[in-house]
């Protein structure tokens, strides 16, 4: 299979990760949206696991979608003994 931009695929190893995309393609590697929402990088080496995909089961991941936001616990500050006089 040619591994070209646009083109749709499955990841056999990876079934769960749905149909992907291929957004870009160089020697090394192709960097492909699948259907999960996830953009994974798949080394050239590894491209005989994909095989095509259905262009009709692509669901395409709307750009405007906000990302959930990663919540930070506060910094607990120290408390500082007071010497007595």
């Amino acid at each position: 299979m040619i591994i070209k931009r646009g083109t749709v695929v499955n990841h056999s190893g990876a079934v769960e990760w749905g149909v992907g995309k291929v957004m870009e393609v160089n020697a090394l590697k192709a960097t492909i949206q699948f259907s999960d929402g996830i953009t994974r990088k798949i080394a050239s080496s590894h491209y005989t696991i994909l095989q095509p995909g259905d262009p009709a089961a692509f669901v395409d991941i709307p750009d405007s979608v906000p990302a959930a936001k990663v919540r930070v616990a506060a910094k607990r500050t120290k408390k500082v003994k007071q010497a007595e006089a």
